[in-house]
């Protein structure tokens, strides 16, 4: 399979296609402590997949939840939202805690809820770019990288955001993308979650892979 990435990520290999019953197995080799959730970071590039792949998880785990970085991220800086990730989800969530965390931002500009985790849950997922960055990796018990083709996830990331209308025209909608990339590439690059990896999925395969399967290589995949 070949695909077009972005510089510093090398392509993963060998893919193989796996049951998602493999998927969570390597996602559950390591041994959490009774009383708290695994927690597990969905990570990958903008429009690569893993939404898709965090509520697949979500969905073969009753017991789960789905926490976006979105969320949090939400009128923040672009990845400067770390140490409210560690301090208002992750820490409390480790210690088997309820999560209820209303970001200031919510506040400020009238959002409304809140971001809420029950306690009691066998599995959380971290979904978002940077969910398994560095800063936070020590508090994860797995992650995964899902890789996509850089423009392929261009082309349906731009028509998403279109469609939505969530950053103004179609011309407003390509200068956000192209803003945001200025932002994502150089972090990702320098920070590398690739390399921390339990595994690899691909976001973008080139032909189709059945519901209850995906495509995977292993990880972590080392930068040359």
């Amino acid at each position: 399979m070949t695909i077009t990435l972005p510089p510093g990520e090398p392509p993963a290999g060998p893919w193989a296609t796996a049951s998602f019953g493999e998927l969570l197995r390597l996602l559950h080799q390591a041994p959490v402590p009774a009383g708290r959730p695994r927690i597990v970071a969905v990570d990958g590039r903008s429009a690569g997949g893993k939404s898709t792949l965090a509520d697949r998880l979500h969905a073969a785990v009753p017991a789960s939840a789905v926490v976006h970085i979105d969320d949090i991220s939400w009128h923040e800086s672009y990845f400067g939202w770390a140490p409210l990730l560690v301090q208002r989800v992750l820490e409390p969530l480790r210690r088997g805690e309820a999560v209820r965390y209303r970001p200031s931002a919510w506040e400020a500009r009238g959002r409304d809820g809140a971001i809420e985790v029950p306690a009691g849950l066998d599995l959380v997922i971290v979904e978002g770019v940077g969910s398994s960055q560095r800063a936070v990796s020590g508090l994860l018990d797995a992650s995964v990288w899902v890789q996509s083709d850089f423009q392929e996830a261009e082309r349906r990331g731009i028509a998403r955001d279109a469609a939505l209308g969530v950053n103004g025209d179609a011309a407003e909608t390509v200068a956000f993308w192209h803003q945001w990339m200025a932002e994502e590439l150089p972090f990702l690059e320098q920070d590398r979650p690739w390399e921390r990896a339990t595994v690899i999925v691909s976001g973008t395969p080139s032909g189709a892979v059945p519901d209850d399967e995906v495509l995977l290589a292993p990880g972590p995949l080392q930068t040359p």
